[in-house]
């Protein structure tokens, strides 16, 4: 069974989900950013199959998340290293991480949290506005359409209705 692209969807969330393709790629990507770049490391930590593997760090390459950088040359062996894509990527997991700890802990508490260098402290992500710095919610933030919404969509009714206030 085939599954729908979101490619060309005039949405960045359903853009970000067809290009992970799955629920194994932002794993694989929460191991590149605990320090692993081995295949068999990835494999390892993840228990996932090797040629699942192989997909997904294709994938990974192919979309300029992580680079291929030979360690070994014969027989050749690489290490998946995240690129500026790629690392750029982290605020999704942090925000995924944060979500997860608040809602999904259990008893024990959080199974990861986040130190954050700079400052000493352990912290969580939060989404603020990059113009005042302030929070942003659900509550005080309403979509709007960009310049890339196709106008061909953006006139119709029911569009205008859910992206005007």
């Amino acid at each position: 069974m085939r599954r729908t692209s979101f490619a060309n969807w005039p949405c960045s969330v359903a853009r970000t989900m067809d290009m992970l393709g799955d629920w194994w790629t932002p794993l694989v990507l929460r191991e590149a950013f605990y320090g692993i770049k081995r295949f068999d490391a990835f494999q390892q930590e993840l228990g996932i199959a090797r040629n699942t593997l192989t997909d997904r760090l294709r994938r990974l390459v192919d979309e300029g998340l992580m680079e291929k950088k030979a360690y070994q040359h014969e027989p050749v062996r690489y290490d998946y290293v995240l690129t500026e894509k790629g690392r750029d990527f982290f605020g999704v997991l942090a925000a995924m991480n944060t979500w997860g700890n608040r809602w999904l802990s259990g008893e024990q508490g959080p199974p990861v949290v986040f130190h954050h260098d700079r400052c000493g402290h352990q912290s969580d992500a939060e989404v603020v506005c990059a113009s005042c710095k302030e929070p942003m919610t659900a509550d005080d933030t309403h979509p709007r359409l960009g310049p890339g919404y196709p106008q061909h969509l953006a006139e119709r009714p029911d569009i205008q209705s859910r992206f005007t206030a």
